[in-house]
């Protein structure tokens, strides 16, 4: 019994794992990205009032992971990086899927031998799995570095997830960019 409550827990922990953003990252051939450890943002054209709170949420989430996970700083000037960041909110259709059951009850039947009504229970049935989409809107965030010495792109990552609404909310932009940059220790090592 032990044992297969542990390989349940198990199973759950992958299907919690899997559940998260996948991200994707490229980096220059040739950059070692141990050698940069200050970092500024780029400028944006400040007409347009609306990417104001969605800026901050991504900036401070990404300022946190290069703060606690890299060293780096944040400075006002000569940065080694200058980093710039993009938003792309779409719709997007999910599968989902619910499994389906025969109907489960008793039937009765008469007896001609004892005079009598009997029951007889017939449990439900495994049918298959009903399939329909669902509509869904989500989010990419991309996020690129360039060298301030050479004015080239050495690092782009960018994942996508599911949000709740049009407006991309704190905990979420924080999870896509978690996702970035458990990534990005991977190519470290």
């Amino acid at each position: 019994m032990k044992l297969i409550r542990l390989l349940g827990f198990i199973l759950l922990l992958f299907v919690f794992a899997g559940c998260g953003p996948t991200a994707h990252i490229e980096k220059a051939g040739n950059i070692n990205l141990s050698k940069y450890r200050t970092f500024a943002w780029a400028q944006r054209d400040r007409r347009d009032v609306r990417v104001d709170m969605a800026e901050q949420r991504i900036k401070d989430a990404v300022n946190a992971e290069l703060v606690r996970t890299q060293g780096w700083r944040e400075v006002r000037r000569n940065p080694d990086v200058i980093l710039s960041y993009d938003v792309l909110v779409e719709r997007g259709k999910r599968v989902q899927s619910e499994p389906v059951y025969s109907w489960g009850g008793f039937r009765t039947f008469y007896n001609p031998y004892s005079r009598r009504f009997f029951r007889v229970y017939y449990p439900q049935q495994f049918i298959g799995y009903d399939n329909y989409t669902v509509p869904i809107k989500e989010a990419t965030i991309t996020i690129s570095m360039i060298d301030t010495r050479t004015d080239q792109v050495i690092w782009q990552g960018w994942a996508t997830d599911e949000i709740d609404s049009r407006r991309m909310t704190a905990r979420e932009a924080e999870r896509i960019v978690k996702a970035i940059f458990r990534k990005w220790e991977t190519i470290r090592r």
